[in-house]
């Protein structure tokens, strides 16, 4: 088998941990002897061993003399684990390699570290592939502590959501839906409006039928908190948190009670009399928020698009026509009002979802 196959295996073992191991990234590990898998490991969620520590516990003795293939570069610092490094010496690794170098400064070195110590080290290999699995976390490094922005849209072949009396469910397949509770599970939070909060009442919980999963932080926009008391997104079972955004004017009283029923209550500035988001973001991500998907309405959509705090884009288009300019659109508001300005999606895939049309890409910057 070839380095390529077996980093493709590495690859997909750190996938089963997506959804599970934030502010961590999602890392795999595989260890090789005599051209053959003698262990795999995988990092299963923060605080619990690294890929390469589970891998080389997997092999046992069979580690010394064999290669080890590993999504990121291995740790070379003392966190809430040891150093990676110091385990691939002990157990014998002839060689290393591994599909990207870690971008966080306390964490990386770990290569040269190795090699240093007389250990092969190769780095690079299928690296897209890797980054792509951990774009949110490769974000978060580099971009000051700022989650990764998923928007997510499900609309008509003509542009609309919902009807203008507002009914939009369903306008999408099962299988859409069932994609969308996918990205709940892999991201740290969800993000709707206080419109789609009265018109919807939603869980914003994730719900995948035989599979363990993980709630997301649900943070809701909220001006002047006018969010009900039998509101679900606080009045039910979840480990996850729900956060409420107002504003500055927002009832001191009414936030005095929502805080007592468990609910966090975050104040940030206006900017064009709506919430700002940019100031948002930087909030969330001292919250070590690495991810979030903002699943609407139209305002917010609308406002994160011009904010440009929007990464990537997941479009569900259904074969559906309303057939009239009166129902509720994907972007309210005012667009921009030359071509020139307008977003552009790159690196765009497209492919069907049931009798859906899924288009995903990533904003141009």
């Amino acid at each position: 088998m070839t380095d390529q196959y077996h980093m493709q295996l590495a690859l997909e073992l750190a996938a089963k941990g997506k959804g599970f191991t934030s502010p961590n990234p999602c890392v795999g590990a595989v260890v090789v002897k005599d051209g053959r898998v003698v262990g795999k490991g995988w990092h299963r969620a923060a605080g619990m061993a690294h890929a390469e520590v589970e891998a080389l516990a997997d092999a046992g003795d069979r580690a010394r003399g064999a290669d080890l293939f590993v999504t990121l570069e291995p740790c070379n610092h003392f966190g809430k684990t040891p150093p990676c490094t110091r385990k691939i010496l002990a157990a014998g690794i002839r060689r290393v390699v591994a599909a990207c170098p870690d971008p966080n400064p306390a964490a990386s070195g770990g290569l040269a570290f190795l090699s240093q110590n007389g250990v092969q080290t190769v780095s690079g290999l299928l690296q897209d592939q890797a980054e792509r699995l951990m774009e949110d976390f490769l974000w978060y490094v580099r971009h000051e502590k700022t989650p990764f922005v998923v928007l997510k849209c499900a609309a008509t072949l003509d542009g609309r959501i919902a009807t203008s009396t507002g009914e939009s469910r369903w306008i999408t397949s099962a299988a859409s839906r069932a994609f969308g509770h996918e990205l709940r599970h892999q991201v740290d939070a969800i993000l709707v409006g206080s419109g789609t909060l009265h018109a919807d009442n939603p869980s914003l919980t994730c719900r995948i039928s035989g599979k363990k999963t993980r709630d997301p932080a649900r943070v809701i926009l909220d001006t002047r908190l006018s969010i009900l008391d039998n509101a679900q997104v606080i009045n039910q079972s979840s480990d996850a948190p729900t956060i409420l955004v107002t504003g500055p004017h927002a009832p001191a009283q009414k936030k005095k009670r929502l805080a007592q029923k468990g609910v966090v209550v975050l104040e940030t500035g206006l900017k064009n009399n709506l919430l700002d988001l940019r100031q948002l973001m930087v909030t969330l991500g001292k919250m070590s928020i690495t991810s979030l998907l903002i699943e609407g309405g139209g305002t917010v959509a609308a406002n994160a698009l011009a904010e440009g705090i929007v990464n990537k884009m997941v479009y569900f288009i259904a074969p559906k026509l309303l057939g009239g300019s009166d129902g509720k659109a994907v972007f309210e508001g005012k667009g921009v009002k030359k071509l020139a300005n307008a977003p552009v999606l790159q690196h765009i895939t497209v492919e069907r979802c049931d009798a859906d049309i899924l288009v995903q890409g990533y904003l141009k910057r």
